[in-house]
């Protein structure tokens, strides 16, 4: 049993809550919203799961009382944009003995920093010599892992013995954890994936048929390899859970944001419609602007990464854009 502090009480961190409650482990969740706190400590229940019952042991906290450093692993689970902020308050709390996880998946707008890269910069101001980081990731839906609908995810580490820390301690019956040591190639998956999620929605928007996700799909996967391979990535973990199997399901899944998100624009919603009708975050959107600039800078073939900030970018018309890459130039698959 291990004491769990999950920083981060969105859908993500109440589900993985209650997923390291499943082990019996003891779990305390922050949110720097001290109404959120208050009332999830009196009713246990959570709106965004249809007011499902949490587990009771669960204990939720506010700036006033969190406490970091009596914690065995210690989980980042925020949006990408405020991760670093987040990463600021709490890592100069934090000990050199504890293992760190990012369960948000994304880069950051300046540094192009994957979120295990801020948690290091963060390490390295505050002088803590803590090398225990761990990315969770995988095609690992909320609504499903919160009523332990079966699921596998990746622990991911350069640090084996924090990988396999992290998979003891949140594997249960109804979640197999697999371990890896391309950190870097898992998060690249997690956060380009969204993109290609994006652009399969549009064309179900469009009402293109189901060829086309498929072309999609293995195409966005070819364009996701040729990054992770600039980036120094392993190319079998874009084959893996992270890779291929997170952009599966973040694709087709009636829960992806992103996919909801680009079938609001392929019906001819703009961009601030389609995100206030998803009504949550939607990471792909904040991505492509990011995967632009990587795709300049390293000059990568990724037609439908291109495409896709035409479309959300540019506000390029998704018929057009469709029609530029069904057209472009005889090659080799």
């Amino acid at each position: 049993m291990k004491k769990v502090l999950i920083l981060g009480a969105g859908t993500w961190g109440v589900a993985l809550a209650s997923a390291f409650r499943k082990n019996n482990n003891e779990v305390t969740v922050w949110s720097h919203r001290k109404s959120q706190v208050d009332f999830l400590n009196e009713t246990h229940t959570y709106d965004k799961f249809n007011n499902l019952k949490l587990d009771e042991n669960i204990v939720f906290v506010d700036n006033d009382t969190v406490d970091v450093k009596n914690n065995d692993i210690i989980l980042f689970v925020v949006p990408s944009t405020a991760f670093r902020e987040v990463a600021n308050k709490f890592i100069p709390l934090t000990t050199n003995n504890q293992i760190l996880v990012t369960a948000t998946k994304g880069v950051e707008d300046d540094t192009l920093y994957t979120m295990s890269e801020i948690l290091e910069d963060e390490l390295k101001k505050a002088n803590i010599d803590n090398k225990k980081i761990v990315a969770l990731s995988g095609p690992t839906h909320a609504e499903e892992v919160v009523l332990s609908y079966p699921t596998a995810i990746v622990s991911a580490s350069s640090n084996e013995e924090a990988a396999k820390v992290v998979q003891t301690t949140l594997m249960y019956e109804d979640l197999r954890v697999y371990t890896n040591d391309d950190i870097k190639g898992v998060e690249i998956c997690a956060a380009f994936k969204n993109i290609i999620a994006i652009a399969c929605g549009m064309t179900k928007g469009m009402g293109a048929g189901d060829n086309i996700k498929a072309a999609i799909l293995v195409r966005g996967l070819a364009e996701m390899i040729r990054l992770g391979e600039k980036l120094g990535c392993k190319k079998d973990t874009f084959y893996g859970l992270a890779g291929i199997g997170d952009m599966i399901v973040t694709a087709t899944s009636e829960h992806s944001r992103n996919n909801r998100f680009g079938e609001y624009i392929g019906s001819g919603l703009s961009v601030d419609e389609a995100i206030k009708k998803v009504g949550q975050v939607v990471e792909g959107v904040n991505m492509i602007r990011k995967a632009h600039v990587l795709v300049e800078k390293y000059n990568i073939d990724m037609p439908i990464t291109e495409g896709m900030y035409k479309v959300i970018v540019e506000k390029k018309d998704t018929k057009e854009v469709m029609n530029e890459l069904m057209t472009r130039n005889k090659k080799k698959e």
